[in-house]
């Protein structure tokens, strides 16, 4: 088993324990992350469900990689080596210690700023163009933030950052799987077997 998704979100909760981070995983502000989080989440799903309706939407979904193993993609390495790391590094321990050095509101635009720089070797791994990806993924940064502020939780971004992911990886498993029964009915080679 590959331990990598385990291992950075341990080192993540580690890093924002060592700073003394409010993650607010505890109530009241837990069951305020419930609500908000939950309600982000809903909106991020039709938002994801209402783009795969659009057909250049589809086609790009089509084109993405997907891991050999979506179970484990899925129940893994989405919910714990992507979000529960990134979340309780970004909105946990970077917004922690930036608040204490640049105030609130410049601990939240320094975080957001941070999560789109991290994302650029992802961008140049998948070919995405790197000034879009920083700003959409800092774009969402600003809204993880918000959430994570207005509750008092980490648990509301975890569950939108969540949303986004899961939906996205599950949109794209179904076109894919779209396209290869349309490669198996029109006999162009590919075969499931």
């Amino acid at each position: 088993m590959n331990w990598r998704p385990v291992l950075r979100a341990a080192a993540a909760t580690a890093l924002a324990a060592t700073v003394r981070a409010p993650l607010g995983l505890r109530p009241p502000p837990l069951w305020a992350g419930l609500r908000y989080g939950a309600a982000a989440a809903g909106l991020v799903s039709a938002g994801v469900a209402a783009g795969t309706a659009l057909p250049a939407v589809r086609v790009a979904m089509r084109e993405r990689d997907v891991p050999d193993a979506p179970a484990r993609w899925l129940a893994l390495d989405i919910p714990v080596g992507t979000v529960w790391f990134e979340e309780t590094l970004f909105r946990g321990a970077v917004t922690a210690v930036a608040s204490r050095a640049f105030g609130p509101t410049g601990g939240w635009l320094l975080q957001a700023a941070a999560f789109g720089l991290w994302h650029i070797p992802d961008a140049r791994t998948a070919g995405d163009p790197v000034l879009g990806t920083v700003v959409v993924t800092g774009a969402a940064g600003l809204g993880f933030g918000w959430l994570g502020r207005r509750s008092g939780s980490v648990l509301a971004p975890m569950l939108a950052h969540l949303a986004i992911n899961e939906a996205g990886a599950v949109a794209a498993l179904l076109t894919r799987r779209g396209r290869h029964r349309q490669l198996e009915s029109s006999g162009l080679g590919y075969s499931s077997t």
